[in-house]
């Protein structure tokens, strides 16, 4: 696939009269539509209801889930997709480092956002189940954009049913909590707790990269350890550097379907100071960029950028952030399908 239609003089109504089957899935190109026009999706790609008949051509979706039921603190997360996709007009085809164009590899394409429930969070939990169940039946690879982290357990909950993933985990916070105030479950301190608990996320095969910060006491963070989860704290992090991080991630992981999560707060809020719970002391964007490139080669079956808090950063720097390292783990997700689908017997 490629752009045979880049003449910058052609017209938009042109452009997609002549647009073919293999065009239709690629972006739009701002040689074609200014970037400041058109209606915002994610890399400006094409809409698609996930019930439209074309929907079942595509390889990797990618979906907003505007939702921040879990948040304990700073609300906001539920404007992230929104202001993602206003800033993805950003976004070009190829990764300069890598030399991967996702959208050449796979048919991509914005399948709109999950259904949410913004005053009920266990119908939410069920309504993006759902969802992402149906495009897993499809065959489809997600690729998240949040609201905050606990919208990452239903959709592990559609992906993993029929084996638990691995999972790199980005964050500050190890979300391995059990309860807050005394009962809740489902926060987004609580989605691998659960997720481990369900079955769907295999603790032996899940490293956290980045996690720093003060506790409320010396074990809130045992239980993961305990279940057998890597831990790469902040500090080990610089000592190990960008290189050794990407071997102990890739020596946990393994070869079997694994799962990414990039929380924002996982970067130093210097870099992405619109989130709920930002950390002093983190990771730089460079460094974040590195670290998702260097997962190409892994078996990765979904991935998700959270905790994208638009009304804490109305520069919109952060979702810009968020823009760029969806575009980051878009690039080794569809490399990842493409080598699946390369390594399938010929009929």
């Amino acid at each position: 696939m490629g752009h045979r239609l880049g003449n910058p003089g052609m017209s938009i109504a042109l452009y997609f009269i002549e647009m073919s089957d293999a065009d239709f899935f690629l972006p739009v190109t701002g040689t074609v539509m200014p970037r400041f026009a058109g209606i915002a999706t994610f890399m400006r790609l094409p809409y698609l209801a996930p019930d439209d008949a074309r929907a079942k051509e595509v390889d990797i979706a990618l979906v907003g889930v505007p939702w921040d039921g879990g948040t304990t603190n700073r609300a906001g997360a539920r404007h992230g997709p929104r202001q993602i996709r206003d800033l993805s007009t950003l976004a070009r085809n190829v990764n300069r480092a890598s030399g991967l164009s996702p959208f050449e590899l796979c048919r991509c394409a914005d399948l709109g956002d999950a259904p949410v429930n913004p005053v009920d969070l266990m119908d939410t939990l069920q309504r993006v189940e759902g969802f992402f169940s149906h495009l897993h039946g499809m065959g489809i690879t997600p690729l998240v954009a949040g609201g905050d982290h606990l919208i990452t357990l239903p959709v592990m909950r559609a992906i993993a049913r029929d084996r638990p993933l691995g999972m790199v985990h980005f964050d500050a916070h190890t979300d391995t909590w059990d309860r807050y105030f005394g009962g809740s479950k489902f926060t987004h301190g609580t989605p691998f707790r659960r997720a481990i608990e369900e079955g769907l996320l295999d603790p032996c095969r899940t490293v956290q990269i980045g996690i720093r910060g003060a506790l409320y006491n010396d074990t809130e963070n045992d239980w993961g350890q305990q279940q057998g989860v890597r831990v790469i704290d902040i500090d080990e992090y610089h000592r190990l550097g960008v290189e050794g991080v990407l071997a102990e991630a890739r020596r946990v992981v393994g070869d079997g379907p694994t799962y990414v999560s990039f929380d924002v707060d996982f970067l130093d809020p210097v870099y992405a100071p619109g989130t709920g719970t930002p950390e002093i002391g983190g990771a730089s964007t460079y460094d974040a960029q590195q670290l998702v490139r260097g997962l190409q080669g892994l078996n990765l079956v979904g991935g998700d950028v959270v905790e994208v808090s638009p009304p804490f950063d109305p520069s919109g720097n952060t979702a810009l952030v968020g823009m760029t390292m969806m575009f980051e783990i878009l690039c080794v997700l569809a490399d990842a399908r493409q080598r699946r689908r390369s390594s399938l017997p010929r009929p």
